[in-house]
This record gives structure tokens, sequence and C-alpha cells, in this order.
């Protein structure tokens, strides 16, 4: 099959139109010019023509030397006017309405095209059969200009029209073009979130076929993804039960467990049963984001106060683990968000438990909120062992944990941190401090 479309940067609806349909457009123009002219072109000459054999027959039926009006050679040039000579049988001339004629006497009757005088004239030479013998002369550069006139007289408008549908095609393919890109703007606001099939009202009906063909990719990425939320959601409850089960078991038997090696891996095995806890907790929580319906809409959400609530609801995990966990006085004491209050309180929860899970016991964790630039942020400071620069955006990746951490963790607080962040329009970066070692987790709204 023949691709129209070439490559690169002119791959393009306009570049294609433009360039089948532009050349057609100047090849019908030059054709009808070209047609023009010489419809005219003949049309002059036959009226011409049948002027000059007219005038010239009349004067040769005459006896008698006629009187002719004189005439210039302005007039004969730009005008138009016909150049009369007289000629009696003998061949000397006998009158002439224009004495600077270049042309001499022509013996053979009929039309010439005779070049003299540096210029090109039509001349009608009368036949033998009158007392005179009379030849009329016409400008040929004047007949030429006279028909290039006509000609162009009446191929203007079809070049005006020509424009017009240049100018009226290429507005087309505008409209074209922003009904297609209104199609790919519905595409691309599309997440996981929100997968729904794309409006066919509006949609060419050449291109509904490509549409309905992506509306049907959707469908199935949606299913795709509803059936990936099941699977973590019956997963996350079905290890629930037995994994608290076990949990429960490993209580009981603390007490009967000795010292020495065996209770050192009595330990690690409640620190893995701890860890598989803490990672269905995180799966519930990530299922429940994702499902499509989270929150039912955006409201006005106090920031102090679910900062407070954040901090008041892992007090107690930052006493078990020996951290100093405070909110740093701050001159923003009243601030207002557009999000879900639970989506929000997500991004506090999970940054300030990430930020304590990976400070050392005896050391701080504090929140701090600012407003810098007119936008309101949120920073949370720890004195952890920070994070290797090169490795600071994968943290974000679900199930990424950095090489070599000892602490217990699931890796997907930060995954659920940002998703939850983007819901709420708000961005989610980390730094390491340069004063000291640990690392600054901002929260800040666009």
């Amino acid at each position: 099959m023949i691709n129209i479309f070439p490559s690169g940067r002119l791959c393009s609806l306009r570049g294609v139109l433009m360039m089948w349909l532009l050349p057609v457009f100047l090849l019908v123009g030059t054709v009808s010019a070209a047609g023009a002219y010489w419809t005219y072109t003949r049309m002059v000459a036959t009226f011409m023509d049948d002027q000059m054999s007219l005038l010239a027959e009349s004067l040769s039926a005459q006896s008698g030397s006629p009187v002719l009006p004189t005439v210039g050679a302005r007039q004969v040039h730009e005008r138009g006017a016909y150049a009369v000579q007289v000629y009696g049988r003998s061949g000397g001339l006998q009158a002439a309405s224009w004495q600077g004629l270049p042309v001499g006497f022509l013996d053979k009757p009929g039309f010439h095209d005779v070049r003299a005088g540096g210029a090109l004239w039509r001349v009608y030479v009368s036949d033998d059969q009158g007392p005179q013998h009379v030849q009329v002369a016409q400008s040929g550069s004047f007949r030429a200009h006279l028909a290039a006139e006509r000609a162009l007289a009446v191929i203007a408008p079809v070049l005006v029209l020509l424009l017009l549908s240049g100018l009226i095609l290429w507005g087309v393919v505008e409209m074209i073009s922003r009904s297609i890109g209104d199609i790919a703007r519905q595409a691309a606001r599309q997440d996981e979130h929100s997968i729904a099939e794309l409006p066919l009202s509006h949609v060419p009906r050449e291109i509904k076929p490509l549409v309905a063909s992506f509306n049907s990719l959707l469908t199935r990425l949606r299913d795709a993804f509803t059936t990936q939320r099941r699977f973590v959601q019956d997963a996350a409850h079905e290890l629930r039960t037995p994994i608290a089960a076990i949990g429960l078991q490993l209580e009981t038997l603390r007490g009967d467990v000795g010292r020495g090696a065996t209770r050192e891996r009595f330990d690690q095995l409640e620190l893995g049963i701890q860890r598989a806890q803490r990672l269905v907790d995180q799966l519930m929580r990530l299922s429940r984001q994702e499902s499509v319906a989270t929150e039912a809409a955006s409201a006005e959400v106090d920031v102090v106060a679910v900062l407070r609530e954040s901090i008041n609801g892992l007090i107690v995990l930052a006493d078990q683990r020996g951290i100093d966990l405070g909110l740093l006085p701050s001159d923003v004491t009243q601030a207002t968000l557009r999000c879900p209050a639970s989506d929000l309180r997500s991004v506090l929860d999970n940054l300030i438990e990430n930020a304590l899970r990976y400070t050392p016991s005896g050391g701080v964790v504090d929140v701090r909120l600012t407003r810098q630039g007119g936008k309101l942020a949120i920073e949370i400071t720890d004195s952890g062992p920070g994070i290797p620069d090169e490795l600071i955006e994968r943290v974000f990746d679900r199930f990424f944990r950095v090489p070599g951490t000892s602490a217990s963790g699931s890796g997907l607080g930060l995954a659920i941190a940002r998703a939850a962040a983007q819901r709420c329009g708000l961005t989610v970066s980390l730094r390491n401090r340069v004063d000291a070692s640990g690392l600054v987790a901002r929260v800040e709204a666009g």
C-alpha cells in the first residue's frame, strides 16, 4: 500500500493536504490563465483582423486618393490606432495616416506579420480588384497587451478563488487538527484511577475506527487494573488473618523461649512476622488508594489540624524508638488546601513514619510548615543516614529499598505518599541535608 504521508517533521495532515492539493490548485490556475490568454488572443486577433480587412477593402474601392485622418506614434503604439498606407498601382505611396510606419510596400494581398523598426506589425493588404492598393497596419505589441489585459480580467477571480480555497483548506485542516488534539488531550487525562472510553459523538467518521480501537484498549486496560487491585486486596485480606495468628502464637511462645542462639532466631522470626504484617497493611492501604472512589469529592482541608493529627498518631511509634518528634514553631498558623482529607493524611503519615523508621534511636524528626514564594510547603527533617543522591528518585518506586538498609519496611510508603500527593495536586521531593546527616522530605502545593 502506498503511504502518502512523508516521514519526519512533514508527517502531518496539513502537510499532506498542502503537498497534494496546492500543486493541483497551481496547475488549475496555470491552465486557466493559459487558456484565457490563448482564447482572448484569438478573439482579439479575429476582431481586429475583421476591422482591418473591412477598412482596407472600403478604402481600396474608393476612386481617387482618399483623405486619411492623421494619427501619432502614441496613438498607434498605446491605443492600437490603425496606420493606413495607400499606394498606387505603380507602387508609389499616395497617402499615409502616419508617416512613421516602418512597413514598406507589400504586393501580396491578405494578412502579414511583419517585423520592422524593431517591432512586430500586423498588416492587411487589400486585393487587386479596386483602384487603390491599401495597407492597414496595427501594432503587434498593442494586440498582445490587450489580450493579456482581457485574460487577466478573467483569470483574476480564479486566482482569488484559488487563494480563498487554500485559506479555507488551511482553516479546515486546523479545525480537524484541533478536533484530533481534543481527542488526544482526553486520552492524556486518562490514568489508572479514572479510565473511561473516549466519546465518539464529534469524532470524524474516518477516525472513529482508531478511537474505537483505542477505547477497546482502554477497556481491557481498565479491566486489567481492576483485576490487579482486586488481587492485591484479596491477597492482603487473605494474608492478614494467618499472619496475625502467627504473631499471636509467637507472643504466646515468647515466654517459653530460652536465651542464646534460640532467642536470637526467635527475635529474627518475630521481626519477619512484623515486617509481613506491615507489608499487608501497606498493601491494604495501597489497594484502597487505587480504588476508583477513594474520596467522594475534594473539600477545604485545614492543613495545620491534619498535620497535628498525623503527628499525634505517630507519637507512640516515636516513643518506642526513642526519637524526638515534634512540630516546629512557624509563622503559618492557618492554611487550607482543596483535596481529599484522607489523601493529605496519607501523605503526611507515610512521610513522617518513613522518617521515624530510618532515624536511629535518640534521633530527631522535625516537622515544619512554611510558606515560601506564596507556596505552602511542609518539610519533614530527620537525622537518619540519608539516601545516596543517585537513588533518591528510585525510592519512590514500589517495593524498592535502598541496599544495605537495616530498618524494617516494605518499600511502599513513599510510593503511596507520592500517589496520594498527586491526587491532592501536591509534589513530594527528597533531598539530603547539607548541615548534618539526614534527609528532608518536602511536600509543596502547586
